[in-house]
């Protein structure tokens, strides 16, 4: 059987078939389909007529000055300290102390705890952390140097107190420690004994 193409779609189909396909084809190709909104369909029948959209920002922010020459010199070094721990392993060594953290330019230092944050970040937790530097209670040393004399301390820490439950788990752990350190010294005199 013969079969013959379309010129707009390029299938190919028999003679019969192709004379009742090709109309269909260039219908279809040749209307362009509308594109959907499903924010208009959410809206229809509701009291909101349509939503304007908000111009975009005017600014346009600077573009942040790449680091990958850093960020490469960081790989480079996490690739050759993980090699140093690799054979620090095989030959049994002890392990090498990691490489020191490299410091990112780009994050800004909160003046309380020290920790760096990018600048979204650092404008919530400066706030954050200043208001949690100001309710800490110092160490009883701490705080009498800087209090005027006469005055007494206002809050003294309590000991934290031990539940009922918390404090059996503790006895029982004890008492399986020791039992284990007996079980571990019988071994280490039979071990002695057989040695002689």
């Amino acid at each position: 059987q013969d079969l013959l193409a379309c010129e707009t779609c390029g299938r190919h189909f028999a003679q019969d078939v192709l004379l009742r396909h090709e109309p269909i084809c260039r219908k279809v190709f040749t209307k362009k389909r509308k594109t959907f909104s499903s924010l208009k369909q959410r809206l229809q029948g509701t009291e909101i007529p349509s939503v304007k959209k908000q111009p975009p920002p005017s600014k346009k922010q600077p573009e942040k000055k790449s680091n990958w020459r850093q960020l490469h010199e960081d790989f480079i070094n996490a690739i050759q300290s993980a090699k140093q721990v690799t054979k620090a392993m095989k030959e049994g060594r002890p392990l090498p102390p990691p490489p020191p953290p490299s410091i990112n330019p780009d994050y800004i230092q909160c003046p309380y705890c020290l920790r760096r944050f990018n600048e979204a970040a650092a404008e919530r937790h400066i706030s954050f952390c200043k208001e949690q530097a100001s309710r800490r209670v110092f160490a009883p040393g701490q705080k009498s140097a800087k209090q005027a004399p006469g005055k007494q301390q206002m809050t003294q820490r309590r000991e934290p107190t031990l539940t009922g439950a918390v404090e059996s788990l503790l006895q029982n752990r004890v008492q399986e420690a020791a039992i284990a350190g007996k079980k571990l010294q019988l071994q280490v005199r039979s071990c002695n004994r057989l040695s002689k």
